[in-house]
């Protein structure tokens, strides 16, 4: 069973996300407010966090923020105003996978979420040996692709989905360039088209927690005037 946090201060919308998310079979935490949102983030660990922007307490920009801060990897989708464009791109700069404007459908809000499970079923099923799983290898640093488990020098890192899918892209593909909007359609699709700069905000991240020295990158290095690469020479030695 699926645990999903929904953070959100309009009972209405609580209500009729919880009717369609326990049609999926989810368990359904609920929280009114950001601080106590953050704080069931925290200890009940969900497969899922939908976070309204607008909140008492602590905005979800904030909560957002906090989320990732306290290393937890959990999908988060943001619920946004149409008015909120600058909400949109901050929630996906501080860590956010997917928004929905609203008002939404019902049937776009089961179908991302659906999306978002079956990556989950995939890593679920994934073979627990990991001689059998896909293996990234460069250095000290080691990817296994199906289990999504990244080790840096032996020791287990903790990657949100989107930096997770930035590093198997970027690592999968040694010495190629990807510029901004290459990476965002690719990693993000062509709904975020425009929110070019959410790409170095995961980069930035991400570079954070595997790179030995943040001012001398050693993996994912960038490439002047296009975008980001993987260091090459790695994949040589």
């Amino acid at each position: 069973m699926k645990k999903v946090l929904i953070v959100e201060d309009d009972t209405e919308i609580i209500h009729l996300l919880e009717i369609h998310l326990r049609d999926l079979g989810c368990k359904v935490l609920t929280s009114s407010n950001g601080a106590e949102g953050l704080r069931k983030a925290i200890n009940e660990n969900p497969d899922l966090v939908i976070l309204d922007v607008m909140l008492p307490e602590m905005d979800g920009i904030e909560v957002c923020q906090k989320i990732r801060a306290n290393h937890i990897t959990s999908p988060i989708m943001m619920l946004t105003a149409r008015s909120e464009e600058i909400d949109k791109v901050l929630g996906l700069e501080v860590g956010a996978d997917d928004y929905l404007t609203k008002p939404f459908s019902v049937r776009e809000f089961i179908a991302r979420v659906k999306a978002i499970f079956r990556r989950q079923k995939m890593d679920d099923g994934a073979p627990k040996s990991e001689q059998n799983a896909k293996l990234i290898e460069f250095d000290i640093l080691s990817i296994n692709i199906e289990m999504r488990k990244v080790l840096l020098d032996g020791k287990k890192i903790d990657l949100s989905p989107k930096e997770f899918e930035l590093l198997v892209l970027l690592s999968s593909n040694p010495g190629k360039s990807y510029d901004r909007t290459q990476l965002l359609n690719m990693i993000w699709g062509y709904d975020f088209k425009g929110y070019e700069h959410t790409v170095n905000s995961h980069i930035n991240r991400l570079r954070s927690k595997i790179e030995p020295d943040m001012s001398n990158p050693k993996f994912i290095l960038t490439t002047w005037g296009v975008g980001y690469k993987f260091n090459e020479d790695l994949a040589e030695s």
